[in-house]
């Protein structure tokens, strides 16, 4: 199989509709990251995309559907708060977990009892979503555990071969996967942190939880349980306030012969210099929408990335600084 890009235009979409409705997948792109997306009616076309990414079978996916679907037919009653939260910011990078009413496959939440709904505010997927008019389970389109793409080309080098089509949507510019929030309780509990903060759920909601994750639990969300956005390269990760040691260790790889990038803010890369950079940007926006790409062009140039952390560390931050020590291994 040759996997090809095309532009989101009528054949384009005709073509993703003929692939979803024989049980096949169709890489797409959202605001956060591109999505590898199936039918979530169809069971062997759900377990497909576990098969084509090599994702562990026990990591529930998030169903993707378009502005004005009608979630009520997948889920059970949606609280007060979750009808607040989705008027302030939905379409947008913000899932939403429910009690589910068992329609969907139960592959796609893995068993669980819970749906993951969320609908992208992305214009490609919004046509994409419409055109195939179904509930589409999609985890992001790269080879599980590898660094998410943020752009078309990088789910072609993941997927090559595996996929009939990627649909071009362009850079992402969120950078960094929804943040997934429980809605099943009296308030809401943030999952997965991402660039809808909680500080943004509380000025809606009232209130906001954080869960914990623990080892042998089963997980609730994706990005939870397992290694991920790991690049293709050696990792490590110091504290804004340890610059000092990272440049050390910079200059001491450099001597030992191994190709090594130093990845930071703007701020950082300013001070340092003399070094190969990987330059995240100043703002927080910056910083999460470049974080994928510069993890994936450092895995291309260099042995080792030595990342350092940026000094906000709240707000939209919590989300990079998630997805930093989980590529670095929380080394």
């Amino acid at each position: 199989m040759q996997t090809k890009i095309l532009e989101i235009n009528e054949s384009a979409l005709q073509l993703c509709k003929r692939i979803i409705s024989e049980g096949g997948a169709v890489a797409f792109p959202t605001e956060t990251v591109y999505g590898l997306g199936a039918n979530a009616f169809d069971t062997a076309a759900v377990e497909n995309i576990f098969k084509i990414k090599g994702r562990p079978n026990d990591n529930p996916l998030i169903v993707h559907v378009y502005a004005g679907y009608d979630i009520s037919a997948l889920v059970e009653a949606v609280p007060d708060y979750a009808k607040r939260l989705a008027a302030a910011y939905l379409p947008g990078p913000l899932t939403m977990v429910y009690k589910s009413k068992g329609v969907v496959s139960s592959a796609v939440s893995c068993g669980l009892n819970t749906l993951a709904i969320r609908i992208p505010a992305h214009k490609g997927a919004q046509s994409f979503l419409k055109y195939v008019n179904l509930p589409i389970a999609a985890p992001s389109a790269n080879i599980s555990k590898h660094v998410s793409p943020t752009a078309a080309e990088h789910v072609f080098n993941d997927l090559n071969g595996r996929i009939e089509v990627v649909l071009q949507g362009g850079k992402c510019e969120g950078g960094i996967e929804s943040t997934v929030l429980d809605c099943t309780g009296d308030f809401p509990v943030i999952l997965r942190s991402g660039l809808v903060t909680r500080e943004m759920i509380e000025k809606v909601a009232g209130s906001c939880g954080e869960y914990v994750y623990k080892e042998g639990v089963a997980a609730r969300s994706p990005g939870m349980k397992y290694k991920h956005y790991s690049p293709n390269c050696g990792t490590v990760l110091f504290a804004f306030d340890q610059l000092d040691k990272a440049l050390a260790e910079y200059r001491r790889q450099c001597e030992n012969g191994v190709s090594v990038c130093i990845m930071c803010d703007s701020d950082v890369a300013e001070r340092i210099g003399e070094a190969r950079i990987l330059d995240l940007g100043k703002t927080e926006a910056e910083i999460a929408a470049n974080l994928y790409s510069k993890l994936r062009e450092g895995e291309q140039t260099a042995d080792l990335i030595i990342a350092v952390a940026p000094e906000k560390q709240d707000g939209a931050m919590v989300g990079v600084m998630n997805r930093l020590k989980k590529a670095c291994g929380s080394k």
